[in-house]
């Protein structure tokens, strides 16, 4: 079994235990602040008269980093850039448990209420990230079974980041699409294999709705 993954991709393991013990605290550490940076967004009042404030409304960055695209491709880079599949599972595991604890204390706490119902969604993908990540380790290959798990997350990330229907596709906005194309570089295929992992990715996304991912 382990033969035959490795001949999908082979893990790197030279790397030092303590280098382990830094990169698992400074993934937790990224977690936690992107999940207050989120949270501050929400809560941010809008004062057209400083620039930076213009930014963040024209760009509507409190809705984008309320939505699944962007913490999908952190997630995904986190995995692929991993040294193997189980680095992989605990470092996108904790990097959400981190981004979740951070954004749910900080609305408890400083915006006065529970999003109870909207959080176990998160903490439900949270608990399930472990297998995701460890799959999403072997895109970044040109092995067969790559092909077919790099087609699936180019399914979840036009699913996130456009608006699909039976024939029609339409961008959410310039993040978003920036967004599936940092996607597309990070599993980094051939142009031929790219284009149709793309095509059957936005195939699927027309053809199937993923419940609180799908635009």
């Amino acid at each position: 079994m382990k033969q035959n993954l490795n001949n999908i991709r082979k893990e790197n393991t030279n790397i030092s235990f303590k280098r382990k013990i830094i990169n698992t605290i400074l993934i937790t550490l990224l977690g936690i602040s992107l999940g207050l940076f989120s949270k501050w967004l929400d809560d941010i009042a809008i004062d057209n008269t400083i620039w930076w404030n213009n930014i963040i409304e024209t760009l509507d960055l409190g809705n984008f980093f309320s939505d699944m695209a962007i913490w999908l491709l952190i997630a995904l880079i986190i995995s692929v850039k991993s040294k193997s599949p189980i680095r992989a599972s605990i470092n996108v595991f904790i990097f959400l448990l981190g981004m979740n604890i951070s954004y749910h204390l900080y609305t408890i706490i400083f915006s006065g209420f529970n999003p109870e119902n909207y959080m176990m969604i998160w903490y439900g993908l949270t608990i399930i990230s472990p297998v995701i990540a460890y799959a999403c380790w072997y895109s970044k290959s040109e092995n067969k079974i790559s092909i077919i798990i790099s087609s699936i997350i180019t399914f979840i990330m036009s699913s996130s980041c456009f608006k699909t229907g039976m024939w029609y596709v339409n961008s959410k906005g310039i993040l978003y699409t920036t967004t599936f194309i940092l996607s597309l570089l990070v599993v980094q295929k051939k142009p031929k294999i790219l284009s149709i992992i793309v095509i059957i990715g936005f195939i699927l996304s027309m053809m199937i709705r993923i419940p609180f991912i799908s635009g």
